[in-house]
């Protein structure tokens, strides 16, 4: 039996230009193996970047005004999903029939990354979850998703 996890989309964030924050946006169109359709990182070895509340919230605690897009992710979820729940190799399954394949857990930070500079510390070495579109579509606010073990 598989075991599974829900949560919802809390933002979904598009950037232009690579290590820097992403702005908040109605709706993201996720194409197969490429990745978020006019954002900075379409193509490349980390298609799509999700990164939980939860881990925004630790930053919040510290006394830092972050929200999300601030990391450079793509897909903000909601608190009930915290990053110890991800697993390379998982599937992200939404409402709208989208599949996401989870592909690492964490990334190398360069201190001199203007995220860094912003925001004064980074989730994503360690939290920050990277995945590559096995089914394209779209993801908006609101959406649910589901988190499926293999």
């Amino acid at each position: 039996m598989r075991k599974t996890r829900n949560a919802y989309v809390i933002s979904v964030n598009i950037s232009v230009k690579k290590g820097t924050p992403k702005t908040p946006v109605r709706g993201i169109i996720l194409i197969k193996d490429i990745g978020v359709k006019g954002d900075a990182h379409q193509g490349s070895q980390r298609q799509v970047s999700l990164l939980s509340m939860k881990s925004i919230q630790k930053i919040r605690a510290l006394g830092l005004d972050v929200n999300p897009g601030d990391f450079a992710e793509n897909i903000t979820l909601s608190e009930n999903i915290k990053p110890e729940d991800f697993r390379v190799g998982q599937r992200i399954i939404t409402n709208r029939g989208v599949v996401l394949e989870i592909t690492q857990i964490g990334k190398k930070c360069h201190t001199a990354c203007n995220i860094m500079r912003i925001t004064g510390k980074c989730v994503m070495p360690k939290e920050g979850v990277f995945a590559k579109v096995i089914k394209g579509g779209i993801i908006k606010p609101g959406d649910t998703i589901t988190l499926r073990e293999h």
